[in-house]
């Protein structure tokens, strides 16, 4: 971007004569679309121009060239509608049609006109009597037509051969005399404090800088009367901040045409007293420049300071003409509403104001000891943006960043700016940013040649940085605040993630992915079973999916870091040593080779890998329950760091996945051991049983449980005999699991030793009663079976208040095959009976538990008939089949999930397959 200002100056326009605008009808779009400037003309005051690259970035460069020239004019009050429109032009020329963009301001005294000029080499010719059409407000074409017929007083396009022009002015709205900026009503308590009388020293300078006039609220605040100061040099009263008894600085400050800030005066009696001041610079009838300047107590600077966003005054009517300070245009202007866009600019306006190649601007942390570069030009910004130096880096002066210093040759002095090795700078000049005495951070320039700076700079850097000190940490404080705010966010819907599952592994992926790359590029999670095992590398997420598995693989190779439970990051280096080591190897094995395309892709992907770890790398405990679990480990690519800010949100989120992380552990431990004791209660596989075919479905309620209160068996007696059983204990979960096991493993064992099934029942029937208040009645049906040589199979059957077994026979009859006797667990003596069937070959036994004709959705269940129902349609189905068509109508009846648990034993007599 180039620029030309020029306070004064009629433009450099061929078509204009004088310092007039000559009125003209210009065609603006297709058709009869005009816009008419003959209404008025205007005597140009003021000219300032710029050229843009066809960039992105030059769009917010051109709406800041812009602001920053209508602020500087004082025409505050039109300033939004001129960033607007130039916006829409000029992202018309840099983006749309890809050229550079001219832009042009001209002040008058009514107002502003701007023009906008590309080099686009074709252009639409507008046909004679074709409608007007400007395009949609929703397009990017031709809004920014729209808009300059929106909002400019005037407006209109021009075409030469080589370029396309769009101008626009507006007015200035109509104003009270005198009137600049406004505060709002405040109750007194809120009203800044003086001490009695507020007291204005106006001082005035004459050029060569003595003291022409000394008013008498200027005796009063330093102790001198006129006589014994009018003549001498300012100089010889003021105390230049952080620069004693140094009077050039401060010279070259009356020179400005207009500046505010502190310094100090030293009174009559020998002590410094801190003042805010005002310095305007005029000149008399006979054009004799002079400096008027305008002192109260430092503590009472809201009589003279100006606000943060108001409209400056005339700052272009100094007689120093071109010549005036560039920095002063930046001092005028405010700040931007974020923080990263008030950096860069301020170190790329130091950087043009002292001529230098570099300019840098670090942020201190809250508690003053380090510095974190925030911007900077002219240097690897991507190497040292976020990169941390100590405050205090050495014991003089020069090594403190809170004392401006200016070092002439940085090749003489080894380290003495870490931020500069390497970078090919000779000579620097760094100054503080300080608000209300207290550090928020420093402002460096730095030159390739050395001895670049003299003291006289240093003191123009140190009035910017007074300056735009204020401004850089009230953008501070508002991006912390903001920082903060959405960080609550991030950790209240990071609890809620990591809350909503209990799995270990579905953990561990989350607090990876709620990391990346929100937080960092890379993460590595170890994880640590029990005091006396090494870390783990559990998971590994990058930002690029293809570095997942080069990164895993070098992490592999490396020990893990120690697990240290101290709270807060720490640097672990090893991660980017090995990278940078396993590049090295990479490369000297492929120099050493005939053919180093046979290696090409290894060396991408390794150093690829190194790229991506070759940045900072901390680590943060996992502690839970006062025991390390774990360590969470972030890294950046090369050369890159850590935001303070982000480290202390990385420890917050960890606590919170340590937490979720252990009770994962805990659950999957309590899961595994239940599982573990819920499967030693059910068979741990059904015998086979020649000439029957049998099939078994079983589903327990409630999430996680594998066994409730409804169990099966069947197993072998004695040799041809088979016991079967199927059964429900009163409630689910696991009180009834353990009536379960105690009924299954007694009937086992009852069975084996020749009970009978009458006996059987009775026995356990006495076992359940001598649990006492852990009894639970039981529901049960238990038989025994014995396959015949005829193909067919006998059966005895005791049902102890269980649902009664159905039989299928081959021409689809269904019938009960026992009779009801009394449950299990309830009374102590119990007169039970077994009953004989015969299944044909063919025929099925159903056997089911309560779970199944008791499915219900509504006020509808299934019940005894329609479970018959069903059987009737298994006609000629192997046991399979049937148990897979009755659980299939079960879970069809209803749409809700089962809440009680089900169990269903077929068996069936196959017919006898014939020779």
């Amino acid at each position: 971007m180039t620029t030309g200002l020029h306070p004064g100056e009629a433009p450099q326009d061929p078509r204009p004569t004088g310092n007039q605008i000559l009125p003209r009808q210009e065609r603006v779009g297709p058709g009869t679309l005009y816009a008419d400037n003959r209404t008025r003309s205007s005597v140009i005051t003021a000219r300032a121009a710029a050229t843009f690259d066809p960039v992105g970035r030059s769009v917010a460069t051109a709406r800041s060239f812009v602001r920053d020239t209508l602020q500087g004019w004082g025409f505050a009050d039109i300033v939004d509608d001129a960033v607007v429109l130039t916006s829409e032009l000029v992202t018309n020329a840099v983006i749309h049609a890809g050229t550079s963009a001219d832009v042009l301001c001209l002040r008058s005294d009514d107002g502003i006109r701007i023009e906008v000029a590309d080099r686009y080499p074709e252009r639409e010719i507008p046909l004679q009597g074709s409608p007007a059409n400007m395009g949609s407000p929703d397009r990017e074409g031709g809004r920014g037509l729209q808009l300059c017929a929106a909002l400019a007083s005037r407006w209109g396009v021009e075409y030469t051969s080589t370029k396309k022009q769009v101008w626009f002015q507006l007015d200035l709205p109509e104003r009270a005399i005198g009137t600049r900026s406004a505060g709002p009503a405040l109750p007194a308590a809120l009203l800044p404090l003086a001490d009695g009388r507020v007291r204005v020293a106006v001082i005035q300078i004459d050029r060569v800088g003595s003291i022409a006039a000394w008013n008498e609220d200027a005796d009063e605040l330093f102790g001198y009367a006129p006589e014994s100061v009018i003549g001498k040099p300012l100089t010889d009263l003021a105390a230049w901040p952080h620069t004693p008894g140094t009077g050039t600085g401060i010279a070259e400050a009356l020179q400005l045409s207009r500046w505010e800030g502190s310094y100090g005066i030293r009174g009559a009696n020998g002590r410094v007293i801190p003042v805010y001041a005002s310095h305007l610079r005029v000149r008399d009838t006979d054009g004799e420049p002079s400096t008027v300047c305008l002192l109260v107590r430092d503590h009472e600077r809201a009589v003279l300071q100006t606000p943060l966003r108001g409209s400056s005054s005339d700052t272009t009517s100094s007689s120093d003409g071109p010549n005036t300070d560039p920095f002063e245009v930046f001092i005028g202007s405010p700040a931007p509403d974020d923080l990263d866009g008030l950096l860069q600019r301020t170190v790329e306006r130091a950087r043009d104001m002292l001529d230098a190649d570099s300019a840098f601007l670090l942020l201190a942390t809250d508690d003053e000891t380090e510095l974190e570069v925030r911007a900077s030009t002219g240097l690897p910004s991507a190497r040292q943006r976020f990169a941390r130096v100590p405050v205090e880096a050495g014991p003089g002066r020069y090594g403190s960043a809170r004392m401006p210093a200016v070092h002439d040759d940085l090749s003489a002095v080894p380290g003495a700016v870490p931020l500069l090795s390497g970078t090919g700078m000779r000579s620097v000049v760094t100054v503080p940013l300080k608000v209300e005495g207290r550090l928020t951070g420093s402002l460096g320039v730095a030159a390739e040649s050395p001895g670049r700076f003299t003291n006289e700079e240093a003191l123009r850097l140190q009035f910017a940085a007074d300056r735009i000190a204020l401004a850089v940490e009230s953008a501070r404080l508002g991006e912390l605040e903001r920082l903060r705010r959405g960080s609550l966010s991030f950790l209240v819907e990071a609890s809620d993630l990591l809350a909503g599952t209990l799995d270990r592994d579905q953990t561990l992926a989350l607090m990876a992915q709620m990391t990346v790359p929100t937080l960092a590029t890379w993460c590595a999670v170890y994880t640590i079973a029990d005091q006396a095992s090494e870390p783990y590398l559990s998971y590994v997420l990058h930002e690029d999916e293809d570095r997942i598995d080069g990164l895993k693989a070098l992490l592999s190779k490396i020990a893990p870091p120690d697990p240290v439970p101290t709270p807060g990051a720490r640097v672990w280096s090893a991660p980017a040593a090995a990278a940078h080591q396993a590049a090295l190897r990479t490369s000297m094995r492929s120099l050493s080779l005939n053919s180093p395309t046979s290696v090409g892709s290894g060396i991408g992907t390794t150093l690829a890998t190194a790229a991506a770890v070759g940045g900072e790398t901390v680590v943060l405990p996992l502690v839970a329950r006062n025991r390390v679990i774990g360590m969470l480990t972030l890294g950046k690519p090369t050369d890159e760091h850590f935001r303070q800010e982000i480290l202390e949100l990385a420890e917050d989120l960890s606590r919170r996945a340590a937490l979720a992380l252990d009770n994962a552990r805990l659950y999957s431990e309590r899961t595994a051991i239940s599982q573990s004791l819920q499967r030693s209660l059910l068979p741990p596989e059904l015998p086979h049983i020649d000439g029957v075919e049998v099939e078994v479905i079983y589903r327990a309620a409630g999430e996680g449980n594998e066994v409730g209160g409804d169990f099966y068996d069947l197993f072998p007696i004695r040799d041809g005999a088979y016991g079967f059983a199927i059964g429900d204990v009163c409630g689910t979960g696991p009180e009834a699991a353990a009536v379960t096991g105690l009924a299954r493993h007694a009937l086992r064992l009852l069975a084996r030793e020749g009970f009978g099934g009458p006996a059987v029942l009775e026995r356990l029937n006495s076992a359940i009663l001598d649990e006492g208040a852990r009894s639970r009645f039981l529901t049960l049906l238990y038989g025994e079976l014995w396959p015949q040589e005829d193909g067919s199979a006998v059966l005895k059957v005791v049902c102890a208040g269980h649902p009664l077994p159905l039989r299928l026979r081959q021409d689809g009859t269904v019938e009960p095959a026992a009779e009801p006797q009394p449950l299990l667990g309830v009374l102590e003596d119990l007169e039970l009976y077994e009953q004989t069937i015969t299944l044909d070959p063919g025929d099925v036994l159903l056997c089911v538990t309560d779970g199944v004709t008791e499915r219900r959705e509504g006020t509808r269940m299934l019940g005894d008939d329609g479970l018959t129902d069903v059987l009737r349609t298994c006609t000629g189905l192997t046991a399979g089949a049937v148990a897979a068509r009755i659980m299939r109508a079960v879970e069809r009846f209803a749409s809700d999930a089962p809440s009680d648990d089900m169990a269903i034993l077929a068996m069936r007599v196959p017919g006898r397959q014939k020779d």
